[in-house]
């Protein structure tokens, strides 16, 4: 049974298209806000083009977050935008995808100095 285990557990991210490794915020720089670790996705299918989404209003004490495409694990399913409260010194990068080596990586939103 274990080496039925050792066999699957490859196979499942094989077949998922996905890899996902584990990047802290030590692993991005000290400017960086970000206090958990997030995970860091690569898939190999390339994500939708954005959804369109109607912005509301500026919001004073905050900066809204665009949508973005999250992975599911087998798909791609759209995160609709939220507000973010303002962090004093520090500024949003949004979530993005970028084409890296025949994959697609995720990077989520974070607070960076500056």
């Amino acid at each position: 049974m274990r080496n039925v285990k050792l066999i699957a557990l490859p196979l499942i991210f094989l077949v998922s298209g996905c890899v996902v490794e584990e990047r802290g915020a030590r692993g991005r720089g000290p400017e960086v806000a970000a206090e958990v670790p997030a995970p860091e996705v690569v898939v190999r299918v390339p994500p939708p083009a954005p959804v369109v989404e109607e912005v509301p209003a500026p919001r004073p004490g905050y900066v809204w977050a665009g949508g973005y495409w999250r992975w599911n694990g087998n798909r791609h399913e759209w995160v609709k935008g939220h507000w973010e409260a303002e962090r004093a010194g520090y500024r949003y990068m949004q979530p993005h995808w970028d084409n890296v080596g025949g994959g697609w990586r995720f990077t989520a939103g974070v607070w960076v100095r500056g």
